[in-house]
């Protein structure tokens, strides 16, 4: 479906309306759909369409998934959010998982930022030489 280019624009304001500090809010999120539901303005469905995926690219965009082969200890979790935060600002949400398939080493993944020093990723740089 095609948006318009007012719908753009509404849809920018509101999500725009909807963070504190550079942060989104859900509860401010919540509000503005509810009230545009309630009110149902001209073109309501595309602008929500496009709030919509607003919001899902700033969730991804805010989300961090570290894996590693052994799951991390409280202290290294605690270094590698406090770097990622420097580096990203605050409001990350943070997932820690093991991958054994690593070998060894850690992958990061904050939006669509990549940091692989895993094992793996060299081996298979190696392979390709």
């Amino acid at each position: 479906m095609k948006i318009s280019k007012q719908s753009r624009r509404e849809a920018k304001g509101l999500f725009r309306a909807t963070q504190v500090n550079g942060v989104l809010d859900e509860n401010k999120v919540r509000q503005v759909v509810d009230e545009m539901i309630r009110v149902k303005p001209r073109g309501f469905e595309s602008t929500l369409s496009h709030f919509q995926r607003l919001v899902k690219l700033d969730i991804e965009r805010r989300s961090a998934r570290v894996e590693s082969v052994v799951l991390l200890d409280e202290a290294q979790q605690n270094s590698v959010k406090s770097v990622l935060t420097r580096r990203y600002g605050a409001g990350l949400s943070f997932s820690f998982e093991q991958n054994p398939s690593l070998i060894g080493g850690m992958r990061i993944k904050v939006g669509s930022d990549v940091f692989d020093g895993s094992i793996q990723s060299r081996l298979a740089q190696l392979q390709e030489v």
